[in-house]
This record gives C-alpha cells, structure tokens and sequence, in this order.
C-alpha cells in the first residue's frame, strides 16, 4: 500500500499540471541523440516543455550524473520530470526505473548508482520498475542500445503529459543500486569528507563538507588549514593553503580554500585549473580532510 504522502503528492493538481521535461545524458549534442529524445518527447505531447540540464557528462560517468542531478533539481518545481541517462550498462540485465522523490519530482533512470547524491540528500518515496517490454516506444521492441530514447524519453514524457500514471510504470524495486558515499564530519580536530565533483570549466575540486564545519573546527577567513587529498586509501596531495573569500587574495596561479556557491569548501587556483594541476579526480574512493595547523 503506498504511504499517504505518495498519494497526497500523486494527487496534486499543481503537480500534474507541471508538463516538464529536463534531460541530462552523456551524449554531448554533435550528433542527432539528444535530438532524438525531444522528438519523442514532443510527439508524445507537443503541449510539454523539454529542457537540458547537461549533456556534457563525461561518458560513462555515473557518479557525475548522480551529483549533477541533486546540483539542480532541488531548484525546479516539484512535478517537473527528470530523464537521466548515463547507461554503460544498455541492453544488459540492468534495471530502468522511475523514482519519486521527496520533493515531488520524477527521475527516470537506469539503476546503475544516478540516483545516489538525490536519494541521499533529498530522499526517495518510491521507485519503480519500469516494465520495459509495454512501455517503450511503437516500434522500437529490436533496438535495445538506445533507451534514453526508445524507453526513457518515451516513458518520462508521458508520466510529464498525463497520459502514464506512476504506479503504472511497473513494480516497486526492493533495492536500489547506490555508489560509495564517504560522508562529511569530523574526526577529532579535522574536517573529512570525499571530492564530490569538478566545477568543470574551472577545474575547482568541489567538497561534501558544508561550511559550518568550519565554526565547529574553530577557524574563519585567513586560517591556513593542512589538506590531504587521497585516492583509495593513496594520499596524492597534501599541502597547507589559505581559507580565502576570493581568489585574488593569492597570486595567480596559487592554489587556496574558499567556500562555493553551495556553501561547500572547495579548492581552486587562482586563474588556474587545482584538478589539472595535481591530477585529481572526483567520485568513489576520493577523500579529504582539512586539518588545523
């Protein structure tokens, strides 16, 4: 039996009558792909609005995906329809799904992990199997590497039309695929926390670890705090640098700590890429600590 709130949110006027569709996929736009999505989606109702939240995964990155949903999402109203597709596992076993999240919106998705960052920080009501074999497109049932179109596409506009009621998608999941999540705290009088994502045409390193942190390690603007950045358990970058507000309070090229637009730490170079620089990634198995001199 489904919750009462998942009936309240299901029931909603303003929540049915929302009609939008945002995409984000690792197709890049050189080609006819993310094109071919819209099309479905507009001829399943030409009355929706479809949008682009990024196309720009890197390929096969399910972790970036995952972060990049929960980076936007919260600021589109609930109703809104999320497609998601970053699917290294198309064609195989691996499940597709729709999720309804705590905030009200929709994600359609393949269960490969791109819906960890969003049932994490804003929480899962449900998720269901999409029943693949009823609901794809009219004549797709021999493509089976192109559901972001075929099944995805098809599927998330018709749930954002009406025309395909959540509970219809298919049965709930018992258990979902999640990535590894090395969560923000403290440890004694360091900070810890993982390299959630590149602020990707800067190559800023973005944290999990909210500024507040800092008033409860006891340091403001000006401090310089020792970094330790490790991969798996490997340390591969460890200096001290500056908690600054901006960037030009070191000279060009010198790395520092600042606070992001979503009140996170993070590191930069001024004028500069920090990821570049020092080879450092982001997702599963990337760690850092802030520690006081």
């Amino acid at each position: 039996m489904k919750s009462r709130k998942i009936n309240e949110l299901l029931g909603e006027k303003a929540w049915k009558d929302r009609k939008t569709v945002v995409f984000l996929s690792d197709f890049g736009t050189a080609d006819g792909a993310v094109s071919a999505m819209h099309g479905v989606a507009n001829g399943v109702s030409n009355m929706l609005r479809l949008e682009d939240l990024t196309h720009d995964v890197p390929q096969f990155n399910i972790w970036e995906a995952s972060y990049r949903l929960v980076q936007a999402l919260p600021y589109w109203a609930g109703g809104t329809v999320f497609v998601c597709v970053v699917d290294p596992g198309v064609g195989s076993d691996r499940k597709s799904i729709v999720a309804l999240t705590e905030s009200a919106h929709l994600i359609v998705t393949p269960d490969n992990g791109t819906l960890t960052h969003v049932a994490d920080r804003i929480g899962l009501l449900e998720v269901r199997t999409i029943d693949v074999a009823v609901h794809r497109l009219e004549g797709s049932q021999n493509s089976h590497t192109f559901f972001g179109r075929d099944v995805y596409a098809y599927t998330g506009a018709r749930l954002a039309a009406g025309t395909l009621e959540f509970e219809e998608v298919g049965s709930p999941l018992a258990k979902l695929v999640k990535l590894r999540i090395e969560r923000a705290r403290m440890e004694g009088a360091s900070l810890v926390g993982s390299i959630d994502i590149l602020d990707s045409r800067y190559g800023s390193l973005w944290t999990n670890i909210h500024s507040d942190f800092l008033g409860k390690l006891g340091v403001g603007y000006g401090a310089e705090l020792e970094v330790i950045i490790s991969k798996d358990g490997r340390i591969v970058y460890g200096y001290h640098l500056p908690l600054c507000k901006a960037f030009t309070e070191v000279e060009k090229g010198r790395p520092l700590i600042y606070v992001n637009s979503l009140f996170n730490l993070a590191l930069a170079l001024n004028q500069g890429s920090f990821a570049a620089t020092y080879g450092i990634g982001t997702g599963e198995g990337w760690k850092i600590s802030f520690s006081v001199l």
